[in-house]
């Protein structure tokens, strides 16, 4: 029962035979290989129009290198307050981006509103020395506690950005899941709502190791290049990335993946929601379930294999937790099973 992180999982079959494929023969290095303009090709398509890809090893290097090829001297960051950036970055993205600051913005589930954006934007009005000055909003989609944005939300966030120029980003670890949940397409959640760089995750949801930087400005290509070898994230034998990727989209395994774990999130929620020893925090959208459960019933769980992270409430979070509770993350992934989901509803039932 491992429901601990979707970090967890291993590789999907597909993608352990791709990189098995790509492991002998010769194949040009830095991203000039044939796998790697095919790839960059699919991601045109998927994304419905030109744009530059640029494989990098993790989401935090894919998200402090969006920032940094934004970035300005004094700039600030606008993001939810549980944003990964802020949370469990390890001030990377400050690092990179040569000391930008990030700028929490509220917002229930995890979401932040266009009101409070404005709100927070509007410290920095009119532009003074002193504060520093607006330089990039960025959403996460999916949100760190198991919601999305909706089309219209992340039009309305770019709305409030478009009228003081700032650049858009999505922090797309968990993209797929979120693209399930929506029922839509990437190109609907993302540059036709004002998206400008995505951070795209394929680590969570079913590759070894395959995160990319997605410019919808080619304009920016050329010095992403740049900062990318800086940071030491220019691979060398890049077509293991390019490799991970092609089996990725290839029938649409990436979505089948994000529908899978989606839907056993769905069937773990209903457990709880059953269970008179365990209750739902919120209801999830994708992959991860928050529920609050008392000790005993944590011990319990824990001795018998279930594997889950305890979890601070977040800033919003007005429910009531009582001294002998905790709240606990769940996150399901493409290689958990029902009959794991049903082995834990069966003990807290």
């Amino acid at each position: 029962m491992f429901f601990a992180s979707d970090n967890w999982a291993g590789a999907h079959p597909k993608i352990s035979a791709a990189l098995s494929a790509h492991a002998t023969g010769f194949a040009s290095p830095y991203g000039t290989s044939d796998i790697d303009h095919a790839v960059e090709e699919r991601f045109k398509e998927i994304f419905e129009r030109d744009l530059a890809v640029f494989f990098v090893a993790t989401g935090t290097a894919a998200n402090s290198l969006s920032l940094a090829t934004v970035s300005r001297i004094g700039g600030v960051a606008f993001m939810h307050r549980e944003a990964h950036m802020i949370e469990d970055e390890c001030g990377a993205p400050e690092f990179l981006t040569g000391g930008a600051r990030l700028r929490p913005v509220d917002g229930s589930l995890g979401r932040m509103t266009a009101e409070n954006l404005e709100r927070a934007i509007s410290h920095f009005e009119p532009e003074a020395v002193h504060a520093g000055r607006p330089m990039a909003v960025s959403v996460t989609q999916a949100t760190e506690v198991g919601t999305v944005y909706g089309l219209d939300d992340i039009e309305t966030i770019a709305a409030v950005a478009r009228k003081r120029n700032l650049p858009i980003h999505m922090d797309g670890a968990r993209f797929a899941n979120a693209l399930i949940a929506l029922d839509t397409t990437p190109a609907e959640m993302t540059w036709k709502r004002g998206i400008d760089i995505v951070s795209f995750g394929g680590t969570k949801n079913g590759c070894w190791c395959a995160e990319a930087v997605v410019l919808f400005d080619t304009s920016k290509a050329h010095e992403f290049g740049f900062l990318r070898k800086r940071s030491a994230q220019l691979f060398s034998k890049s077509r293991f990335i390019g490799a991970q990727f092609d089996a990725y989209f290839a029938d649409d395994l990436w979505l089948e993946t994000a529908r899978h774990s989606n839907a056993m999130s769905a069937r773990l929620a209903d457990a709880i929601e059953a269970s008179a020893k365990a209750r739902l925090a919120w209801r999830p959208q994708v992959n991860e379930v928050f529920a609050i459960l008392d000790s005993d019933m944590i011990r319990k769980a824990t001795e018998a294999g279930a594997a889950f992270y305890p979890w601070n409430p977040p800033s919003w979070f007005a429910g009531p937790i009582a001294e002998n509770e905790t709240m606990c993350r769940f996150v399901t992934s493409y290689a958990t099973t029902s009959e794991e989901v049903d082995r834990f509803g069966a003990l807290i039932a």
